[in-house]
C-alpha cells in the first residue's frame, strides 16, 4: 500500500478542482429581476389581466410564443382561447406588445438575468437596433 497516499492526495485534489467554481462563486448570486409592468397601455388597463396567471406566464411564456407561431404559420391559426374563455389575436406584436411595450424593462431584463438569446427581435421590430 504504498501508493495508497498517492491515490488519496490525488483523489482530494480532484474533488477539490470539480468543487472550486461552486466554491469561488458561493455568495455571489445577484437577485432575480423584477420586470416593470408600468407602461401607460398596462396603467390605462382597468382590469390588469394576462392572457394567463403570472406564475404560468414566467415558465410558459416561451412555449407558448412558440406554439402560436407554429399554429399561425403551419395551420392558419390567428385566435387564442385563452383559459378564462377570452379570444385573443396569436400575435407577438399586437397582443403581448400592445401592453408590454417597455421591452428593455419587461423582457430584456430577465433574459439578460438568464442569458438567454432573444431571437424575437430578428423578425419583431426590426427598426431595434441593440
Amino acid at each position: 500500500m504504498r501508493k495508497g497516499g498517492k491515490i488519496m492526495f490525488f483523489t482530494a485534489l480532484f474533488v477539490v478542482v470539480l468543487c472550486a467554481p461552486f466554491i469561488l462563486n458561493m455568495g455571489s448570486a445577484q437577485a432575480a429581476p423584477d420586470p416593470s409592468l408600468d407602461t401607460p397601455e398596462i396603467n390605462a388597463l382597468q382590469e390588469k389581466e394576462c392572457i394567463a396567471d403570472t406564475e404560468w406566464m414566467r415558465e410558459n411564456h416561451m412555449q407558448l410564443l412558440d406554439d402560436w407561431r407554429w399554429e399561425v404559420i403551419r395551420n392558419g391559426a390567428t385566435e387564442y382561447v385563452a383559459p378564462n374563455g377570452q379570444v385573443y389575436d396569436m400575435s407577438l406584436d399586437d397582443t403581448c406588445l400592445s401592453c408590454h411595450s417597455n421591452r428593455e424593462e419587461f423582457c430584456e431584463t430577465c433574459h439578460d438575468y438568464s442569458n438567454v438569446e432573444l431571437y424575437c427581435w430578428d423578425c419583431h421590430n426590426p427598426d431595434y437596433e441593440e
